[in-house]
């Protein structure tokens, strides 16, 4: 946090080095929030530099009272918001979901990683937009929970039901994509 107000001063004053390190700093995060959030690997792109130019816009009066991560992340989110309100409502078919990939340099653990992100993608977009903003603002934001319900202005009860509900129902639905996996294999076998 200390980092962060310091960087934010910089970029203040004028440091171009000091906003590129912010970028880089939370870049990865933002967007696998803002992917898991619009279903859409270029949009997600659009929202994160959206977010980041009213960010530099807004830098004079901006004061780093909290978390930065926090806050942008509630940008990302916000900014999703609004294009879901702005678009015509359909239900997300599940090929419409992008799948999220991992970087790592070990193939064996790329391909393990990418096939658990995969799933927890395609899950994750069977799951009604409240709840899934609410986990992955908590999860991968690492927003507590009262945060969410005052950013949102919502009662804190609603923003735990909607992380209940979005948790089990993510569990019910990764629990059948194993036993039904596990039931093909097993008639392989056979």
């Amino acid at each position: 946090m200390m980092e962060d107000r310091y960087l934010v001063l910089k970029t203040k004053a004028g440091d171009t080095e000091a906003l590129r390190r912010i970028y880089d700093k939370y870049r990865d995060d933002l967007l696998i929030l803002a992917i898991a959030l619009l279903n859409d690997k270029a949009g997600a792109e659009d929202v994160l530099h959206d977010v980041f130019v009213s960010f530099v816009g807004h830098l004079k009066t901006f004061k780093c009272n909290g978390s930065l991560k926090g806050y942008l992340a509630t940008c990302v989110a916000n900014r999703v918001r609004n294009i879901n309100r702005a678009k015509p409502t359909r239900a997300i078919e599940l090929n419409d979901s992008e799948p999220v990939t991992s970087d790592s340099d070990e193939p064996c653990q790329s391909l393990i990683c990418n096939e658990q992100l995969e799933r927890l993608s395609s899950a994750l977009a069977q799951l009604p937009y409240e709840q899934r903003e609410v986990i992955m603002l908590h999860h991968q934001a690492g927003l507590r929970l009262k945060t969410i319900a005052r950013q949102q202005n919502i009662s804190v009860n609603t923003v735990k039901s909607r992380y209940r509900y979005g948790m089990d129902k993510l569990r019910s639905i990764l629990k059948s994509e194993v036993h039904n996996e596990t039931g093909r294999r097993f008639k392989k076998i056979n």
